[in-house]
C-alpha cells in the first residue's frame, strides 16, 4: 500500500454500480434480483448472481427495501443447551436465506426468563423482521407463540408439538425414531436398555421416551423405571446418568441417550469403568452431530435433519412473506438410522 493510499481504498466495499458494470446491465436491473422481483429473464439473473458472488457485494438493507416495506432480515431464536444442534440449525437457515438473498438475526432468548413474549416482541419490531424461525423447545412455548401470532408476521416452527395450527411446522418423528433405536438393540439381542433422557419439560423429549416404551412393548419387554435417567442434553448429564445405570446390580447392556452429547458422556462412564463398548455395554444416541463419527468407538446413532429443518423453516417464511396467498402445508421429513461400531451383540452374562 502507498504512503497515500488509504486502508478505506484497500478495502472499499463492492457497490450495485460495480456488479451492473461486470454484468452487463442496468443498476436498476440488479435492483430487481437483489429484492428478487419478477419480470427478469433467468439467464440475466443468473449473470447478476454471479458478478454478486464474484464481487462479494453485500447489498445494504435500504438498497433492498421497498418503499413500505420488508428488510429482507429473518430472525432465529433459540434456547437449548446443545450446541451442536444449535449450531446446525444456524448452517442450515443461513443458507437458505442467503441464498433467497436475505440475512438472518441469531438471538438467544432464555425460556425461563421473565418477558419471554415482550422480548421476541422489542426483537420482531426493532429489527424490522420479515419472519421468524422457531425451534425447540420455544416452539412450544405459550408467550412466544402469542406473541408472534399477534405481531402478524409470517413464523415457522421446528418440531413443534402443540398448536399446531400456528405458523408453518416442520418436524421429524422423534417418536418413531425412538423406537427405531430401541428395536436395533433389541434385534441384537438387549433386554436391559438403559435409557437417558433429554431436558425436562420438552415435548422432544417426552416424544422419544415414547419411541422407546412402545419399541420395550411391542418386543414383551417390560418397562423398568430404573432404567430410566434424567438429563438435560449436554455431556456431563449423560456421564451422571450412565454412571447411575452401570452402578445398578442388574446393569443395563446397552444405554440409549436422547442426543450424542449424553452418549459421549455415557461412552466416558462406560470405558472409566474398565468396560469395553460395544463388547460389554452398547452406547447409542441421537442427532448424528458432526462429533458422532469422530467418538471411539464411532457411534451409533439417528440422523436428524436438523439443517435441513431449518433450511425448509426459512424457505417457508420466505414464501410467505413474498406470497401471503400462497398455501403452504407443514412437512416431516425423515430421519435415518445410521449404525456405528458403539452397539453390538449383547454379551452373555447372565
Amino acid at each position: 500500500m502507498s504512503d497515500g493510499e488509504s486502508l478505506d481504498t484497500q478495502v472499499r466495499r463492492s457497490t450495485i454500480t460495480d456488479v451492473a458494470r461486470l454484468a452487463d446491465v442496468s443498476i436498476k436491473t440488479v435492483s430487481r434480483v437483489v429484492r428478487q422481483e419478477p419480470n427478469v429473464s433467468e439467464e440475466t439473473r443468473k449473470a447478476v448472481r454471479a458478478a454478486i458472488e464474484q464481487l462479494n457485494y453485500r447489498p445494504t438493507i435500504s438498497a433492498r427495501s421497498t418503499t413500505g416495506s420488508r428488510s429482507f432480515m429473518l430472525g432465529l431464536v433459540f434456547d437449548n443447551p446443545n450446541p451442536s444442534y444449535t449450531f446446525d440449525l444456524l448452517i442450515g437457515a443461513q443458507q437458505a436465506v442467503k441464498e433467497q438473498g436475505y440475512q438472518l438475526v441469531f438471538e438467544p432468548l432464555e425460556r425461563n426468563g421473565k418477558g419471554l413474549g415482550a422480548a421476541i416482541t422489542q426483537l420482531v419490531v426493532q429489527g424490522n423482521l420479515d419472519g421468524v424461525i422457531v425451534p425447540p423447545p420455544l416452539c412450544d412455548d405459550p408467550s412466544v407463540l402469542g406473541a408472534l401470532s399477534k405481531l402478524g408476521r409470517p413464523f415457522a416452527r421446528i418440531a413443534p408439538s402443540r398448536e399446531l395450527t400456528l405458523g408453518f411446522g416442520v418436524s421429524m418423528d422423534d417418536g418413531a425414531a425412538a423406537a427405531a433405536m430401541t428395536r436395533h438393540l433389541i434385534e441384537l439381542g438387549h433386554r436391559r436398555i438403559g435409557f437417558i433422557k433429554g431436558r425436562a419439560g420438552t415435548a422432544t423429549t417426552e416424544n422419544r421416551l415414547r419411541g422407546y416404551r412402545e419399541a420395550l412393548a411391542a418386543a414383551g419387554i417390560p418397562f423398568d423405571e430404573a432404567l430410566v435417567q434424567q438429563g438435560d442434553f449436554q455431556m456431563r448429564s449423560g456421564l451422571v446418568c450412565a454412571d447411575a445405570l452401570l452402578a445398578l446390580a442388574d446393569m443395563p447392556t446397552a444405554i440409549f441417550a436422547s442426543n450424542d452429547d449424553m452418549a459421549a458422556g455415557a461412552l466416558i462412564a462406560v470405558q472409566r469403568r474398565g468396560l469395553h463398548v460395544p463388547g460389554d455395554v452398547s452406547v447409542a444416541g441421537f442427532d448424528d452431530a458432526a462429533t458422532a463419527a469422530a467418538m471411539w468407538p464411532p457411534l451409533t446413532t439417528i440422523r436428524q435433519p436438523v439443517a435441513e429443518m431449518a433450511a425448509t423453516a426459512a424457505r417457508k417464511v420466505i414464501e410467505y412473506q413474498r406470497d401471503p396467498e400462497a398455501t403452504l402445508d407443514s412437512v416431516q421429513l425423515d430421519y435415518e438410522l445410521v449404525v456405528r461400531e458403539s452397539t453390538g451383540a449383547a454379551p452373555q452374562r447372565r
